[in-house]
């Protein structure tokens, strides 16, 4: 069983342009900073979420990083049809 969520695997993730990891990365961020801040204050309920969205950063991370060495490539902006 993978940890991490649901809508953010490596092949959707693999999908996205770079506008688009940069808003799931951004949305990862803030919430990752609403966990710590939930479980600092003793009212988080949901402790495997903080590994779950650290895990989602990592894989948004590791895309990007691959598309700048080349090893993977951005969708291209038209779709075959």
């Amino acid at each position: 069983m993978a940890i991490g969520s649901k809508d953010l695997t490596p092949s959707d993730l693999d999908g996205m342009d770079n506008e688009r990891l940069a808003e799931e990365l951004s949305k990862a961020k803030a919430e990752l900073f609403n966990l710590r801040f939930a479980s600092a204050t003793g009212q988080l309920e949901d402790h495997g979420r903080l590994k779950a969205v650290r895990r989602d950063i990592a894989r948004i991370h590791t895309i990007v990083r691959e598309r700048e060495l080349g090893i993977r490539t951005a969708p291209s902006s038209q779709e075959s049809k």
